[in-house]
């Protein structure tokens, strides 16, 4: 028995023979061509058969995955018309008067190169969507047909990554799971996993190579382990916990559609936080009560140019209208720090979590926050919206952004266009600056999103990348938790809601103190939404005493 680990993005026992993908090897030629119009015309047409491939990629991964994770082929046609994308290739060709393959591969190279300097993990991923895209140009203009991978049974899919095209090829009735030696929580494998509900092994490194080929295997999607050819002690232990886990699985499927009330009778609402359209649909499965963080920056980080008005409007419609009529808490555009974007032209800083980001950014280039504020309004027509600043280290902040929208409402009242006119308004508290000024913000805004990872961060001095981190971070979170609680009391002292967005939120441990604290809801990513209702419903605030106890302990008061 052979045992590699790796991390997994998606939970569950999965048994199949492993199929170790590999893609043919492409050869490309550096040539000089004597008649660079003629090999304009071969880039055109391989173009314009890339175009049509893609459209059909689309048409049936709506079918096969839904129309959210279908959109990656559309961003896959608008990297094919970017301008700069088209100009360099055009350079190389008309210019410098090299071959069409030689010319779509060196541009692809720029791009992953340029891609890979940027701080987001989210950004540095999109180089598979560059590669995707030329590899698919190149192939045309070679002449060449498409790489054909057929399963024969159940099958753990290996291989160093996965483009989306060769995802979306796949017979998803024989994929049983995915390994792949790269790879990270955002890369197509991992989204796909997610929408397909099947476990998923990444960053296996150089250990996972196409010697296993053929031999069975069994992921162990919670562990993180691929156990190849397991003995008969592993297989009886996987199956007894692929037993337990179905068990707790079933006992929280129960809570769907009922309310989070505690044993006392107290209600809480439990929200999701989304970084995207494709992660609704877990939002809505987990029975979400809402969406407590819908994070915009990924409409502005997966592009090289500022999306439009109507683009931003039709993905804020989305989101607001697929989780019907619930809550909706949009926060607005936090560029900057690791979410940094070259067409901004924003500054390098030495230290840009704590440099100009966030409703900085946006107070000083009012035309982008407008943009994203005229989309914002025209969304709360088609549910309930609510309107989230991040970033907020003073109450002056919050006065001009209120003198912003103000604005952007009078326009589009001149313009006849509808809109919601009492969208609330809600502060992020994440520095210790929101924390100290709390009462003063709460009679600004209509509520408070706790964000506790960057308050965490900042109150404890140590960025949250630093793998010293968690050896620094005391572990009863004191400092922070006396923090949450000051908002709250400043908060409810106003009639405002609290609500915290970040990791705290999903520590079971700390649920209960939450709760005493009058925190009134919770906002955890997907999976993690119904161990916390089921928690809620745990817990009796009534018994003062063992309560008592337990705030004194946390809170050392």
């Amino acid at each position: 028995m052979t045992i590699i680990k790796g991390r997994p993005v998606f939970g569950g026992i999965a048994r199949g023979v492993i199929s170790y993908y590999h893609r043919d090897e492409v050869l490309i030629s550096k040539l000089k061509v004597s008649d660079p119009e003629r090999e304009w015309d071969r880039y055109i047409l391989a173009k314009s058969e890339a175009m049509e491939e893609l459209n059909e990629l689309y048409e049936q991964a709506k079918e096969e995955i839904g129309k959210n994770d279908a959109q990656i082929f559309y961003i896959h046609q608008m990297i094919l018309n970017d301008n700069q994308y088209e100009r360099l290739i055009a350079d190389y060709i008309l210019i410098k008067r090299y071959n069409a393959d030689y010319a779509v591969a060196r541009t692809a190279q720029k791009f992953s190169d340029m891609l890979s300097n940027m701080d987001s993990d989210y950004i540095k991923e999109r180089q598979a969507d560059v590669n995707d895209v030329s590899d698919r140009i190149i192939r045309h203009i070679q002449n060449r047909s498409g790489n054909t991978f057929s399963l024969e049974g159940m099958s753990i899919i290996c291989a160093d990554d996965l483009l989306p095209s060769e995802t979306v090829t796949l017979d998803k009735t024989k994929v049983a799971a995915f390994c792949t030696s790269g790879g990270s929580t955002n890369s197509h494998t991992a989204i796909l996993a997610k929408t397909m509900n099947i476990p998923a092994l990444i960053g296996m490194g150089e250990a996972l190579t196409d010697e296993y080929d053929g031999k069975y295997a069994v992921v162990d999607g919670y562990s993180g382990n691929l156990y190849i050819e397991p003995d008969e002690k592993t297989v009886k232990m996987l199956e007894h916990k692929e037993d337990e886990e179905g068990r707790k699985k079933e006992l929280l499927r129960r809570l769907k559609g009922r309310k989070n009330i505690t044993r006392d009778g107290r209600e809480f609402a439990v929200y999701a936080n989304l970084g995207s359209l494709s992660d609704i649909p877990f939002a809505i499965e987990n029975d979400a009560g809402g969406v407590g963080l819908f994070r915009s920056e990924f409409m502005y980080l997966q592009r090289e140019s500022f999306p439009d008005e109507e683009e931003l409007f039709y993905n804020y419609r989305r989101v607001v209208e697929d989780m019907k009529g619930k809550r909706v808490v949009i926060r607005t555009l936090d560029i900057g720090a690791d979410k940094n974007v070259g067409y901004f032209g924003l500054d390098k800083e030495l230290n840009p979590a704590m440099g100009f980001r966030a409703v900085r950014v946006c107070l000083e280039r009012q035309d982008i926050f407008r943009t994203q504020l005229r989309a914002l309004y025209r969304a709360s027509v088609y549910g309930q919206l609510a309107i989230l600043i991040p970033m907020i280290i003073d109450v002056e902040e919050i006065r001009q952004v209120k003198k912003i929208t103000e604005s952007v409402k009078e326009e589009l009242l001149e313009q006849g266009i509808p809109f919601n006119s009492d969208v609330e308004i809600g502060a992020m508290i994440e520095t210790p600056a929101a924390v100290m000024i709390s009462d003063l913000l709460a009679k600004e805004v209509d509520f408070f999103s706790i964000g506790t990872n960057d308050l965490e961060q900042f109150t404890l001095a140590i960025d949250r990348q630093n793998p010293h981190y968690e050896a620094v971070v005391p572990q009863n979170h004191l400092a922070v938790l006396r923090m949450i609680k000051t908002v709250c009391d400043n908060a409810h002292v106003c009639g405002k809601h609290v609500c915290i967005c970040g990791e705290l939120g999903a520590d079971l441990s700390l649920t209960e103190i939450f709760l005493d604290m009058h925190v009134d809801a919770l906002s955890v990513a997907p999976p993690q939404i119904l161990p916390v209702r089921k928690m809620i419903r745990s817990i009796n605030l009534s018994d003062r005493r063992q309560i008592h106890n337990n705030i004194q302990q946390a809170l050392k008061y």
